[in-house]
């Protein structure tokens, strides 16, 4: 059985930005290689948003359905949910099967974005639930654990307590971020290479945008990273972009494909000095001799003093070369004071962050600074507070109206 491996697509990525339709072209490659499996996983994070817009539903369902029209190669077995009749006949093609990322994820009762693809027959999604597959003899149980907070995650895995199935070739599917590979810490992974649940043939590792394969015993960890550049961080120029596909029969084969069509991205660190802009220009004229499909995406990191770099001078060459790359510049600033003021600022610019992870830092923050504990559930604080529930956040902080429990969805 081939089983194509794919996570965080991100759909609104870069909205109303020049990377805008990257989201969607790059997942849109990756749907498209992945239609000669026989399954498809999808780890977390399809969307970017909670919530979203119109425009960015009709787009990624262009993208989601195509795997409807193939014809079903693995017959389905079990599942430990009650399937929906509109489940039954997406199992009629190929089949495909996520859970719900960090960014998808909403308070209780309320349902979030991949669960409104499994009411539309596009795809299954698990949370704390197992589902197996056949194929020629060959039996593949996913057990799927949808994201959930850091603090919580550990709890609830060991909780679920998934076990191995026997006779089957057993996959664990997890969006979380897991110690030493933390992809936005906004605050400690609870979960570990060494406390991972054992017995199983292979975990699936969603949320992590880098990919990578490890071994932890006798199970193989797989991490796809992202389809799209979203951190613009040093680990990501050069890193590829692409999905696992993982053949499971007499031996398991894994192989990355590489994702062929996406826009280039470059992080460069430059002192400042006497010729910055002539030092700027032949870094960019050295890039962009390679010659590339799409516009590349050129960082530039300018280390020094904040009055010698003129921002006038760095803006115009943006706007210089912005047929031919998007061209973008962070300073180092030596005053600790003044990076953290514009550290906001500089993550929205950057679309370093998504907003909402944006509002959840400076949420968090703020209650903290007013003697908060640490241990207030803030993500739940904020999902009323985004949903303009605003008394009822108040009551609970003020302790005239209890929390609402964890958040596990």
């Amino acid at each position: 059985m081939k089983i194509a491996v794919l996570s965080d697509f991100h759909f609104e990525y870069g909205y109303n930005f020049e990377l805008e339709d990257d989201s969607y072209e790059n997942a849109d490659e990756a749907m498209q290689k992945a239609l000669d499996s026989d399954l498809i996983l999808i780890a977390g994070d399809i969307f970017n948003s909670r919530v979203p817009k119109t425009s960015t539903w009709a787009r990624a369902i262009k993208v989601l359905v195509k795997p409807l029209m193939r014809d079903s190669a693995a017959n389905f077995v079990s599942c430990s949910k009650e399937l929906k009749e509109i489940s039954k006949r997406t199992l009629q093609h190929l089949p495909v099967v996520a859970i719900h990322g960090t960014h998808e994820r909403r308070s209780r009762g309320e349902v979030n974005a991949i669960e409104a693809l499994e009411h539309a027959g596009i795809l299954i999604h698990l949370h704390c639930e197992t589902i197996v597959f056949e194929k020629d003899g060959v039996r593949v149980a996913i057990h799927g654990m949808s994201g959930v907070p850091e603090r919580y995650a550990r709890d609830v895995l060991y909780r679920w307590n998934p076990q191995p199935i026997e006779n089957c070739f057993n996959i664990l599917v997890l969006h979380q971020s897991i110690d030493p590979f933390i992809y936005s810490p906004l605050e400690p992974p609870s979960l570990s290479l060494s406390n991972l649940p054992k017995g199983f043939d292979m975990i699936v590792g969603g949320h992590i945008h880098m990919p990578g394969q490890e071994k932890i015993g006798n199970t193989v960890l797989i991490m796809p990273g992202s389809t799209i550049v979203t951190q613009l961080q040093p680990n990501e120029a050069g890193s590829e972009k692409g999905f696992f596909e993982v053949e499971v029969g007499d031996e398991v084969k894994i192989n990355f494909r590489k994702l062929e069509n996406i826009r280039k991205f470059f992080y460069e660190e430059i002192k400042v000095n006497s010729d910055l802009a002539g030092q700027i220009e032949k870094k960019i004229a050295d890039i962009l001799s390679n010659g590339f499909a799409k516009p590349p995406l050129i960082k530039f990191k300018i280390i020094g003093k904040e009055i010698d770099v003129l921002e006038q001078e760095l803006r115009e060459m943006e706007r210089k070369y912005s047929d031919k790359a998007i061209v973008s510049f962070v300073k180092e600033l030596e005053s600790p004071e003044i990076e953290s003021k514009i550290e906001f600022l500089r993550n929205l610019r950057e679309q370093k962050l998504s907003v909402e992870e944006i509002g959840l830092r400076s949420l968090k923050k703020n209650l903290e600074e007013l003697g908060f504990s640490s241990n207030l559930d803030y993500e739940n604080i904020f999902g009323l507070l985004s949903e303009s529930e605003t008394e009822k956040a108040f009551n609970i902080l003020i302790g005239d109206q209890k929390t609402l429990g964890k958040w596990m969805r």
